[in-house]
Order: C-alpha cells, then sequence, then structure tokens
C-alpha cells in the first residue's frame, strides 16, 4: 500500500492536531467523530435508536431533592 502511517507519523500528526485545536477542544472532536461514526454505522446496517426501547430510570438524588421554596411576600419580608 502506498499510504502507510507508522508510528513515527502517527505521534508527528497528533502534536500537530495538539498545537492546533489545543487540549480543550481534542476531546470534544474525538467525540463528535465517533458519533459520526456509529450514525454511519447504524444507517448502513439499517438499525434506529427509536427501534430500540428506552429505559428511563431516576436515581435516587434526583427523587429526593426539594423544589426550592416559595419567594416571601412583602409582608412576611417586613415581620423577619
Amino acid at each position: 500500500m502506498p499510504f502507510q502511517i507508522g508510528a513515527t507519523e502517527l505521534i508527528i500528526l497528533l502534536v500537530v492536531l495538539l498545537l492546533v485545536f489545543g487540549p480543550k477542544r481534542l476531546p470534544e472532536m474525538g467525540r463528535s467523530v465517533g458519533r459520526g461514526i456509529r450514525e454511519f454505522k447504524d444507517s448502513v446496517s439499517g438499525t434506529d435508536k427509536q427501534d430500540e426501547p428506552a429505559a428511563v430510570t431516576r436515581t435516587t438524588s434526583e427523587s429526593s431533592v426539594d423544589p426550592a421554596p416559595p419567594p416571601k411576600s412583602d409582608s412576611e419580608r417586613v415581620a423577619s
């Protein structure tokens, strides 16, 4: 194959990407590329996320959170 990429070329490519995009942006780019590849695979294979049942569960921290109390009225603010 005429386009073989070795370890040295891969390291140089990663260093250039790190310099161009920065350390904060690279994980975001990796996630978006991964999602794109996954969506492409799903579309080629014919599977769809709507075919899978969605399991929605609440964690204990979500169910134990109390809503904020209502704001005090003017008469309550004066009394306290």
